[in-house]
């Protein structure tokens, strides 16, 4: 390659570092760049609900090192406003255009937002990023009063969990019929025995019917006609791709990025998508497309992006991987492999072990706390399974002159 070769990273979260790590792996030694809406370097995310909001670790402690040299120039603190896939270039504030031979996207999600929340008010927080984390403590610190979260998902039991070690009681709002729904009633049922445990409040099927402001404290009058003072509010109802800035760039952006499975987005040979961004059909299971959001799904997705621009179009690989996913609420691991979304039923494979099962194929393993058993229903999920044989992506006709240069690394 030439040293005029340029390519620009979209994220810089995991993916993005992954993805540059992975470059210079292969021997890309043309310019890399990195954008990120962020002032921060990659960081570990997972943290965010966890060590950073209970103050035991530093935003310092979270952050993530490369491997590898990436002699990289970043751009922290720029977040991409436009894309032009024709003329190749990225639209920075400031009417700024950044070139490239080859683009990775990896902007990952951003919080779901909670219609009618108070969202100008401090106390009421999302909590995905170092900076929500810091500002959640401070309104936990400005009141003694209990806090709230609503969603019971992944994100709302780790918070919940992190209060309870704190000191600090705790609601739960949700409109499951248990937390962890999605994971089967026999893994809802613990976990929703651990919560009570711990004294966390659960309010279940039951959303916000009212929002009642004071100076110290709010009330939420649910529609279980229970009333909830909180002096934090978190909200906690999922996320949603983080691809506004694509509007207008021709990409297919109903639901994250639309790919080939080889993670190239349709209609663009030069750009590749990793991480909750990327919608692909892992071939593993189906031909449809879907996203993924795990921390796991990122690292690996990044790499083998990286590796499908470099190698070209016509000849990049499926991406087919067996998602693995882990949580720990205190010191219970809940550990997950396969794509449970996709069942229609569950089934109880062992003591604290559900499988997911679709067309009487079993499609997803969860265990909770029992990692033996993951590494061995993970294994058996391989088996039952296993990836289409490697074939490389069909050629297009047309064929850029900066992804030919690219090809021939």
């Amino acid at each position: 390659m030439s040293d005029g070769d340029r390519i620009v990273i979209v994220g810089a979260g995991v993916a993005g570092l992954r993805a540059a790590e992975r470059l210079r792996e292969l021997g890309f030694d043309g310019e890399l760049v990195i954008i990120g809406d962020e002032a921060r370097k990659p960081y570990h995310r997972p943290s965010v609900s966890k060590q950073l909001v209970m103050g035991t670790a530093r935003p310092s402690d979270m952050t993530l090192h490369a491997y590898t040299d990436l002699d990289a120039r970043w751009r922290l603190g720029t977040r991409a406003t436009h894309l032009d896939t024709a003329e190749r270039v990225v639209h920075l504030p400031g009417v700024e255009q950044l070139w490239y031979d080859g683009l990775v996207i990896a902007t990952g999600v951003v919080p779901r937002h909670l219609p009618g929340a108070m969202r100008h008010d401090p106390r009421v927080r999302v909590l995905r990023t170092v900076d929500d984390a810091l500002a959640v403590r401070r309104a936990l610190a400005a009141s003694t009063r209990p806090a709230v979260v609503i969603g019971t998902g992944l994100i709302g039991c780790e918070f919940a969990a992190s209060m309870r070690q704190l000191g600090r009681d705790v609601t739960l709002v949700g409109h499951a019929r248990a937390p962890l729904y999605r994971f089967g009633p026999a893994i809802a049922d613990s976990v929703s025995r651990l919560l009570a445990g711990h004294r966390a409040k659960l309010a279940m099927k039951s959303e916000i019917r009212h929002w009642i402001s004071t100076k110290e404290t709010f009330g939420l009058h649910l529609t279980n006609n229970q009333l909830v003072v909180a002096s934090c509010v978190v909200l906690a109802i999922g996320s949603v791709p983080a691809v506004d800035w694509l509007r207008g760039s021709g990409l297919d952006i109903s639901d994250g990025v639309l790919c080939e499975p080889t993670l190239f987005a349709e209609g663009a040979d030069d750009v590749v998508v990793a991480g909750d961004t990327a919608r692909w059909p892992n071939l593993r299971f189906d031909e449809v497309p879907r996203r993924v959001e795990h921390w796991l799904n990122a690292v690996e997705s990044a790499r083998a992006a990286a590796e499908s621009l470099l190698a070209g179009r016509a000849a990049a690989t499926p991406f087919t991987p067996l998602p693995r996913a882990w949580s720990s609420l205190y010191d219970v691991r809940l550990q997950m492999a396969g794509l449970p979304a996709l069942a229609e039923d569950t089934v109880q494979l062992d003591r604290d072990v559900t499988g997911f099962v679709r067309a009487g194929e079993l499609v997803g393993v969860c265990t909770w706390d029992r990692p033996h058993a993951m590494m061995r229903w993970t294994a058996e999920l391989e088996r039952r399974l296993p990836a289409p044989a490697t074939t490389p992506a069909p050629a297009h006709a047309a064929s850029t002159a900066g992804i030919t240069r690219l090809a021939t690394v």
